[in-house]
């Protein structure tokens, strides 16, 4: 590079590092400055012509003058004010050379995630792009060029260099495609485009610290004349590579070039024949390249991805066409304005389809907001399905489901869109329901011809179906399907039959034969049947309606009903988010940049409005699992009955205590039921104080036991906390047995011992100042101290000082109580170590407010001779029905040996994530209470904050529910539901490890 360098600093003046960046033909070399900028000098073949350089000069030129915001490199001048120079190479023959300023960012090849937003800016860049080019001019751009789609269709009498008869024939069927569009193509307009927006030529920045965006687009070497559909056809064909949803990108990139710079629907039904011809010509290029310089890595970089999506099964072409027109709010098809014009003039006129009016028939909601069935959204029972609705209808059983309604009943696999019950899922309904008697005639709307007539008769499928077909005055074709009909329809209907209007041509089936649901008719509307055959989607993904509104457009004008009577819309997010802002304090925090609105449950997993899971990896408090069936059917009971106090005797009480007692060693055998873990925490402390005579307290950095006065005076995590109120003078710190980050580490065999005596220094201190020690309480493994397992024996010799000073133990064990640790039902089981008082919270009533709190009888007698001890609800009848099933549910269902199994398989994964990413810094926990501590480097361990705010929200994006702790809020806290199964497991480690790769 020596030659290079040397003639930089002569034409140019700069002295630069230089190094060697890939190209096909010219030399590409980065030049590092010390201080004044980077810069790509580009070094051209022997023999370019020097209009070719001229031609992209002044198109980057012309770019800057029409916009200053499109991110393309500027030109840097020689010392004598030109913009190309010919300078010779080492051989001394002349070359053409050029210097531009390099751009910010890597290329969108080697970056993760390409998100939806990062590919859609793209697409706005590309817009706005051809349209800034549009009216530039260079007779350079009249070339006789490979790479100019205008001139692909060359590789047809190459295509025998691919010898794989399979591909060979792929390669021909894009030929006959790019046939059938050609004379449509060529009577678009050309104009200057960029031509090779591949996904080595597109920069992005950001990351894990900052968002991403499309930092530059380079190389105009393959600029030419074509028509603007070709450039963004092009760059599609790069967009798509590898891409786990490619159909979905693609809508993503074209939808923001419409923004810019708007398509017509004739253009955008041509993308996919010209994206397919890019790759085309792509990987026949490449394989003669290849024979000619088998060394060269650069003529094959893309062929392997090219080859996987050509070959792997993707959306129906046609169905992808109507995919990308609505993205860009384009009719689906060329009539569907027609079609539409002619429903709405003929609303009111059409034949009643279930032989009555329908605008007094009631309206009942199968949403995930207001049903609660199926009871699992993971499986429907054919009992459920056959009951389905049965309040909702009028006197004789009548009632309407709506359309655009987000509904958890479509609970079997094949409504996944992916492997996880987690995954993408359909959920929302594409058509009408109307629950009636079984053998319901039904009958045609207006004149139509029998298209499809089956008898399905899979589990929760339609039983008898018909697809009609009906021609508006227009001449254009339109379909209606009718599902859940009487088996018979296949005997008494024929493929062509003619039907009049208002013919009857079915019946309601009964559950033995409509697929085991209970009667009525699903009743669907479809502008095109192209891609979709006979088997339509009846149910769509929530993040596709842009598509099915389009292709499946509400069918309310043929049933004669207004459309918004028929139409469902969940509750905006966006509402209620405004809502809480007004209502709530502005220190009652949210999760997320986007924060999820949660509206059902079930075990380990959680649906928004619209039905999209999300696998709970974070909330302990649902001990068992969300919305248990038996903590249901005992809340209920409960609540049929009375739900009174502890001032009056009832089983339910001495019945829980002695379930709770069992769990604890002898000296325990005094309870006390409370509200929450916050009010059991206050107690504590009066129990403690009672006992001893003392007020002081000993207890961890950074520590959390509620929110009340008393207890925030002991929760370091508050009182230290930006606007907290401090430390209080009887309250004295001691730090967190971190043997990760802390001043003893895991190579000191004395840790346990040593941070054991930090407390020593803190009894001496409320002594001194006149408190004496009343207790010490901590977190048994501090939680929001960043999941911390602190060292056997540790707690011991902390109980063994406290005690010699006259003070009681507290065990706060409300994080890692009841069998979430596997091993241990407690977490002082663990350390060896017997407290004097234990307190347990929220995952005791699985949700329903409940705290416990369990000393011994000593200490419940000195707190007898005070003042009456009461508590409204903690010792409810229903609280304590809610607080025994809880612990007899983890009894029964094995939840702490599952919790055990589950946690070492978790353990297993993420210590593999460890050694695999120098981010992860420390793996810790049992069972499953698990934090994963994320550094910035091992070297400082500098805390990975915006690492684990990065990797949270990528997580949520991934479907996963965690969340994230410590001081410096760098530990990812993983503790689901008890529940949570090994396919859980797997998709937490799957996600985390696809993240940890993109930081």
């Amino acid at each position: 590079m020596t030659h290079w360098q040397e003639a930089l600093k002569t034409a140019w003046g700069i002295d630069a590092k230089l190094t060697g960046l890939d190209g096909e033909y010219d030399l590409n070399i980065l030049a590092e400055t010390d201080g004044q900028g980077d810069y790509v000098l580009k070094v051209m073949r022997a023999g370019c012509e020097a209009d070719l350089i001229e031609m992209q000069v002044a198109a980057m030129a012309h770019i800057a003058a029409k916009s200053d915001a499109l991110p393309y490199p500027k030109v840097i001048a020689t010392k004598d004010g030109a913009t190309l120079a010919t300078l010779p190479d080492e051989d001394g023959q002349d070359r053409l050379c050029w210097l531009l300023e390099k751009l910010p960012g890597q290329c969108y090849a080697k970056h993760a995630p390409k998100t939806p937003e990062l590919i859609e800016e793209l697409g706005q860049i590309l817009g706005a792009t051809d349209l800034a080019m549009a009216d530039f001019q260079h007779p350079a751009l009249a070339r006789d060029f490979k790479w100019d789609l205008m001139q692909g269709q060359w590789i047809g009498g190459h295509t025998a260099v691919v010898t794989d008869m399979q591909r060979q024939g792929i390669l021909h069927d894009i030929l006959s495609e790019v046939a059938l569009i050609w004379p449509r193509l060529m009577m678009l307009p050309k104009q200057a485009i960029h031509n090779d927006v591949n996904d080595y030529n597109v920069l992005v920045t950001g990351g894990a610290y900052e968002p991403l965006q499309v930092s530059g687009v380079i190389d105009f070497g393959d600029m030419c004349a074509a028509p603007r559909i070709c450039n963004l056809a092009i760059a599609a064909a790069y967009i798509v590579l590898d891409h786990p949803a490619p159909e979905a990108a693609l809508a993503h990139l074209v939808a923001g070039y419409h923004i810019q710079n708007p398509l017509s629907a004739a253009e955008v039904d041509m993308i996919l024949p010209l994206l397919r011809l890019r790759l085309a010509v792509s990987v026949v290029n490449s394989t003669i390249e290849a024979a000619d310089n088998p060394d060269d890595p650069y003529v094959t970089i893309s062929q392997a991805p090219a080859w996987r999506y050509l070959e792997r099964d993707n959306e129906h072409p046609g169905l992808l066409k109507a995919r990308l027109r609505a993205a860009c709010g384009l009719p689906v098809t060329n009539a569907a304005e027609r079609i539409h014009a002619f429903l709405a003039a003929e609303q009111g006129n059409f034949a009643p389809v279930m032989g009555r009016d329908l605008a007094e028939v009631p309206m009942g909601s199968l949403s995930v907001e207001n049903c609660a069935e199926p009871q699992n959204p993971f499986d429907m029972p054919i009992e459920e399905a056959a009951q389905l609705g049965a309040d909702y209808g009028d006197k004789d059983g009548w009632w309407i489901g709506y359309y655009n309604e987000p509904r958890l009943i479509y609970a079997e696999p094949a409504f996944r869109k992916g492997p996880w019950k987690a995954s993408n899922r359909r959920t929302v309904h594409l058509a009408v329901d109307v629950f009636a008697p079984a053998d319901t005639p039904v009958a045609t709307p207006m004149a139509a011809k029998v298209h499809v007539v089956e008898n399905r008769t899979g589990h929760l499928d339609y039983g008898g179906v018909v697809i009609l077909s009906h021609d508006t005055p227009e001449g254009d074709t339109f379909y209606t399907l009718y599902g859940h009909l009487a088996a018979d329809v296949v005997d008494t209907l024929t493929i062509g039959q003619d039907l009049t209007k208002g013919e009857e041509f079915a019946r309601l089936g009964d559950p033995s034969q409509n697929g085991g649901w209970a009667p009525h008719i699903h009743f669907q509307l479809a502008l095109t049947t192209d891609g979709m055959g006979h088997d339509w989607p009846g149910v769509g993904d929530p993040d596709e309606m842009y598509l099915w509104e389009g292709v499946c457009p509400n069918p309310a004008a043929l049933l004669n009903l207004p459309a918004d009577k028929v139409r469902y819309e969940p509750t905006n997010k966006a509402d209620v988010l405004a809502g809480r802002k007004a209502h709530f304090g502005g220190n009652l925090s949210l999760t997320y940049k986007d924060p999820v609105m949660l509206v059902r449950g079930w075990k380990h997993h959680l649906f928004d409005e619209w039905g999209r899971p999300y696998l709970d990896a974070y909330n302990n408090v649902p001990h068992v699992g969300h919305a248990h069936p038996r903590i249901q059917a005992v809340a209920a009971d409960q609540l049929k009955r009375m739900n009174s106090n502890t001032r009056y005797l009832h089983p339910a009480q001495t019945a829980f205590a002695e379930k709770v007692l069992s769990k604890l060693p002898e000296p325990f055998e005094v309870c006390f039921f409370v509200n929450s873990g916050t009010e059991a925490n206050e107690l504590a402390l009066r129990l403690a104080r009672a006992h001893t005579g003392a007020k002081g307290m000993v207890t961890p950095d950074h520590g959390y036991h509620g929110n009340t006065t008393g207890v925030i005076d002991i929760s370091a995590y508050k009182f230290n906390a930006k606007g907290g109120v401090g430390q209080s003078d009887w309250v004295e710190l001691v730090d967190v047995a971190d043997d990760y980050r802390g001043r003893f580490g895991r190579d000191d065999a004395d840790r346990a011992q040593k941070y054991a005596d930090l407390v020593d220094p803190a009894i001496a201190a409320l002594q001194d100042k006149g408190h004496g020690v009343a207790g010490f309480i901590a977190e048994t493994f501090p939680s929001v101290g960043g999941q911390i397992i602190p060292p056997k024996g540790y707690l011991p010799a902390v109980y063994e000082k406290i005690r010699a000073a006259g003070g009681v133990c507290i065990a706060d064990e409300v994080q890692t109580g009841l069998g979430r640790l596997g091993d241990y039902y407690f977490g002082f089981e663990h350390q060896g170590a017997l407290p004097d008082i234990v307190v347990m919270g929220k995952p005791i009533g699985n949700g329903h407010p409940l705290g416990v709190l369990v000393t011994t009888k000593a200490i419940a007698e000195s707190f007898a001779e005070g003042p009456e001890f009461f508590s409204t609800f903690g010792g409810s009848n229903l609280s304590c029905r809610i607080g025994k099933e809880v612990l007899d549910i983890v009894d029964d269902e094995g939840l702490q040996a599952n919790a055990k199994a589950m946690g070492d398989k978790l353990m297993v994964g993420l210590k593999a994530l460890e050694a695999k990413y120098e981010v992860v810094g420390d793996v810790r926990g049992m069972g499953l209470f698990v934090g994963v501590e994320l550094i910035t480097d091992a070297d400082s361990r500098r805390e990975g904050t915006e690492i684990a705010s990065y990797v949270k929200n990528r997580m949520r994006a991934h479907r996963i529910l965690l969340g994230s702790e410590g001081p410096k809020d760098n530990i990812l806290k993983i503790r689901p539901p008890l529940s949570v199964d090994a396919e859980g497991i797997e998709m937490i480690l799957d996600a985390l490890d696809q993240i940890l790769s993109e930081v």
